[in-house]
C-alpha cells in the first residue's frame, strides 16, 4: 500500500507539473508557426499559416490541446519537433543516455569522494581534511561552473594537452563529470562532517572509546550510518542542482545531450521538445527522490514514505 500511494502522488505530480508547464509554454509570445515559416523559408500565405496551426494544433482551445496532448504522450506519440520535423521522442531519447550519464555519474562520484574526505575532516577538526572540505565549500560557491570550466580546457586541453575535450572517446567526458561533481562534493562532505561531529556528543561514542576502540573506529562504526543518512537526504536537493550543472557542461564541451537540444529549441519556440523537456527533469526529480528515500529506509526501517 505504501508503494501504491507513492506512485500515485508522483502521478499526481506529474501531472500538475505537465499542465502548469504546457500553460506557460503555450502562452509564450512568439508563434511558432511564423518561426517555421521563416526556417523553412515557407511561403507565408494565410492558406499555409492555417494549414500548419491546424497540423499543429495550434486553433484549438489550450484544455483540448493539452489533453490531447496528454493522452499522446502517454502512448509515446510526443509530437514533432516544429524546427527538425522529427518526433521528439526520438530526438530526446537519442540524446538521454549522454545527460543521463554525466548526471548519474557525477552524483556517484560526488558521494565517493565526499565519504572518505567527510569522515577524515570530522576525525581531525580543523586538520588539512577540514580545511579542504571548508576551501572547496567557500570556492564551489564563489565560481561559475562554466568559468572554472573554461579555465581547466584552456590549461588540461591547450596548454597541457592531458585531456582531448573534443574528442569521441572518454577524455570528453572526464573534466565534465568531474566538474559536475565538484559541487556536490563539496555539499556532501560538509553536511556528513557535520552529522559525524554531532557523533562524537553522544554517550555511546564516549563508551565506545571507554572500550577500547580508536576515535576512527568509534566514528566509523557508530556515525556513519547516521551521516550517511543525512547525505542522502541532501542528494534529495542535489539532484536538481545537476541538472543545471548537466546542461552547462553539455553546451560548453559541445556534447549532444538533451540540454543542448534544448538550447537549441528555445530560439525556435519549439513547444513539444520544451514540454517533453520539462516531463524529463520532472521524472529524474521523482526517481532520484524515491531512489534517496528507499536507500535512507535501508539505513532507517522506521523512516515510512
Amino acid at each position: 500500500m505504501n508503494l501504491i500511494r507513492v506512485g500515485l502522488k508522483a502521478l499526481m505530480g506529474l501531472l500538475v507539473i505537465s499542465f502548469a508547464s504546457f500553460t506557460v509554454i503555450a502562452m509564450m509570445p512568439a508563434d511558432p508557426v511564423a518561426i517555421a515559416i521563416r526556417v523553412w523559408n515557407l511561403p507565408a500565405t494565410d492558406e499555409t499559416v492555417a494549414a500548419l496551426r491546424a497540423d499543429w494544433g495550434l486553433d484549438q482551445p489550450l484544455i483540448i490541446r493539452y489533453l490531447h496532448w496528454l493522452t499522446d504522450f502517454g502512448v509515446g506519440d510526443w509530437g514533432r519537433s516544429f524546427r527538425t520535423g522529427e518526433p521528439v521522442i526520438n530526438e530526446l531519447l537519442e540524446r538521454l543516455p549522454v545527460s543521463l550519464s554525466l548526471g548519474l555519474a557525477g552524483l556517484t562520484l560526488a558521494i565517493a569522494l565526499a565519504i572518505p574526505i567527510g569522515f577524515f575532516a570530522a576525525v581531525r577538526p580543523d586538520g588539512l581534511a577540514d580545511r579542504l572540505s571548508r576551501a572547496l565549500s567557500v570556492f564551489v560557491q564563489a565560481v561559475p561552473g562554466f568559468w572554472l570550466g573554461l579555465i581547466l580546457l584552456w590549461v588540461l586541453g591547450v596548454q597541457l594537452r592531458w585531456i582531448r575535450p573534443l574528442a569521441n572517446d572518454w577524455t570528453a567526458i572526464a573534466l565534465p563529470i568531474l566538474l559536475i561533481a565538484l559541487h556536490s562534493t563539496a555539499v556532501f562532505a560538509r553536511v556528513y562532517r557535520k552529522d559525524m561531529r554531532q557523533t562524537v556528543t553522544q554517550p555511546y561514542f564516549r563508551t565506545a572509546l571507554a572500550k577500547g576502540l580508536s576515535q576512527r573506529q568509534a566514528l566509523w562504526r557508530h556515525g556513519h550510518r547516521s551521516a550517511l543518512y543525512a547525505l542522502l537526504s541532501t542528494v534529495r536537493s542535489e539532484a536538481g542542482w545537476v541538472i543545471g550543472s548537466t546542461a552547462t557542461m553539455e553546451i560548453l564541451f559541445g556534447l549532444a545531450g538533451i540540454s543542448q537540444f534544448l538550447v537549441q529549441s528555445i530560439g525556435a519556440r519549439d513547444q513539444m521538445v520544451l514540454q517533453a523537456y520539462v516531463m524529463i527533469i520532472a521524472t529524474w526529480m521523482i526517481v532520484m527522490n524515491g531512489l534517496a528515500l528507499f536507500a535512507m529506509r535501508l539505513l532507517d526501517p522506521r523512516l515510512h514514505p
